[in-house]
């Protein structure tokens, strides 16, 4: 059966370097894109940057260079940060794609042709960092309530997509698919704050900068980043309004948009009643996740409190860095970063908890059964807790990753290292060394077992350490369903040498 899956970030605005906040959303969407490879789907996954817009126009004539140089450049280092990260995405997407811009023209004019666009004047509050414009009203304390900065006022000619013609058409989608905005607070969010009070037409292009997609039919106006930007989770899929491709009809409509919950508006209003507007199926499911803060507060430049990857990554190793932003960020709530929280992380749970588990046991095969696997001999009750614990994880990072709850699904995985950790307490395998050769037989085969099918499931998430786990136990057998059984590592096999997988830190040694 050829089950397809498209999965997309949002695409990385190329004003800067992206930091571990935005970095985390491209790390998420990779364990859930390889998990589904392993179940056995057939996985496209989306990814790449938003180059259009006025904040990008004034930052590259601040560097004296043209806006196409500008976004060339924070494009590639979006691009390298999510390659350090061992991110496996399938397209790497620019808005400044020719075809893109060829087709993000032919969705305005449909629109405009069929009457969901037309022409106005625009005067408001207006955000330059945050290319939106704001009522009075929706001001805090008299500014952008985004990003808290200084707002401007504006008028300009400029076209409107009438947003209010889909607004109850919206709103009954929502309420009949109830899995459609997740988490549950933030589809009550978007209903109550901004659907319900009324939607205002949204201004969809601009006339007071260039660098943009010219409107086809009236060129002083370039098409505003709402319509361009959110397009590129279907043209680039191969849709068209004068006919789109196989690909586009494999794989539309995508099963999960992850984004960041402060673009949320966009995704679950604006996104969905273009697609309406378009007469194209909706997204199965928009995933607004937390934000990762520094401490307590919102990473900013202003704040001087930004971190990035590859920085981390130079300290920790790609896979710490996975471990931390994946296990630390919860399904609803914000999670922190501090470097005494990702060094606890790091020594508890990979040098502790697996580095250890997995050191101690090659190390003990290698010590008495010169590292070839024994065969199972003597059994044990105690034998089949073990075996439970590691049988039934399988089911239970299942469930946790259908409902994209991608913490608690390491956190199944890492239960059989607790628990093999826990096993190696109770049968001492020192003493039966001493004592009873056929009962340490089965004892080590039981943990190697056990530690190969944790590498599987832990594969999606720390890619890298799975695999030089693989390498240890010396099989090839990795595969998804090779873990319904306790019986995957054959006896017989001769080990390759332990190495650590992590080495503890010393956050008092500098």
């Amino acid at each position: 059966m050829n089950k397809n899956f498209y999965i997309s970030t949002a695409i990385a605005y190329t004003s800067s370097k992206p930091h571990i906040g935005n970095t985390y959303e491209i790390v998420l969407a990779d364990a859930i894109a390889r998990f589904k490879r392993m179940q056995g789907y057939n996985v496209y996954f989306q990814t790449g940057t938003d180059e259009h817009g006025q904040k990008i126009e004034q930052k590259a004539k601040e560097a004296n260079i043209k806006p196409q140089e500008y976004v060339d450049k924070v494009s590639l280092e979006v691009k390298q940060i999510w390659d350090i990260m061992n991110t496996s995405y399938d397209k790497f997407v620019r808005t400044t794609n020719p075809n893109h811009e060829k087709i993000v023209k032919k969705i305005f004019k449909k629109l405009y042709d069929q009457g969901d666009i037309y022409k106005g004047k625009y005067e408001g509050l207006y955000c330059t960092p945050c290319e939106s414009f704001f009522t009075e009203s929706q001001l805090v304390d008299g500014k952008c309530p985004d990003c808290g900065r200084e707002v401007t006022k504006a008028s300009e000619e400029a076209y409107f997509f009438k947003l209010s013609n889909y607004a109850d058409r919206l709103v009954e989608y929502i309420n009949e698919h109830p899995d459609f905005i997740q988490p549950e607070s933030r589809k009550n969010e978007m209903i109550n704050n901004f659907i319900k009070p009324g939607l205002q037409d949204l201004c969809v292009s601009r006339t007071t900068f260039d660098w943009g997609i010219p409107v086809s039919f009236d060129d002083k106006h370039v098409i505003y980043v709402w319509i361009d930007a959110l397009s590129n989770y279907i043209t680039f899929l191969g849709y068209d309004p004068d006919g789109s491709s196989d690909k586009f009809s494999e794989f539309w409509p995508c099963d999960v948009h992850l984004i960041g919950k402060d673009i949320l508006r966009f995704h679950t209003i604006y996104w969905p009643i273009m697609l309406m507007a378009l007469d194209l199926p909706l997204p199965k499911k928009v995933f607004g996740h937390p934000w990762m803060l520094t401490g307590e507060d919102k990473m900013s430049k202003s704040k001087g409190n930004i971190i990035y990857a590859d920085d981390l990554v130079k300290e920790f190793g790609v896979d710490a860095v996975r471990y931390y932003m994946l296990h630390e960020m919860p399904f609803a709530n914000d999670g922190t970063y501090t470097n005494d929280l990702m060094i606890e992380r790091y020594n508890s749970d990979l040098a502790n908890i697996l580095g250890n588990l997995v050191n101690r046991t090659i190390s003990m095969a290698k010590k008495y059964f010169d590292s070839v696997v024994p065969e199972v001999d003597v059994v044990d009750t105690i034998d089949d807790e073990l075996k439970n614990v590691v049988l039934s994880a399988k089911k239970k990072v299942e469930e946790c990753m259908d409902n994209l709850k991608v913490a608690d699904a390491i956190d199944e995985v890492f239960e059989i290292f607790r628990r093999s950790n826990k096993y190696i307490d109770e049968t001492m395998p020192w003493k039966l060394a001493k004592e009873d050769i056929p009962r340490l037989k089965t004892v080590i085969y039981n943990l190697l077992e056990s530690i190969r099918v944790g590498a599987v499931l832990l594969r999606p998430f720390l890619p890298e350490t799975s695999d030089k786990i693989f390498k240890q136990l010396n099989t090839e057998n990795k595969g998804y369903d090779s873990i319904d059984n306790f019986d995957g590592l054959d006896a017989d096999i001769k080990l390759n040498d332990p190495e650590p997988l992590f080495a503890r830190i010393d956050k008092n040694v500098k």
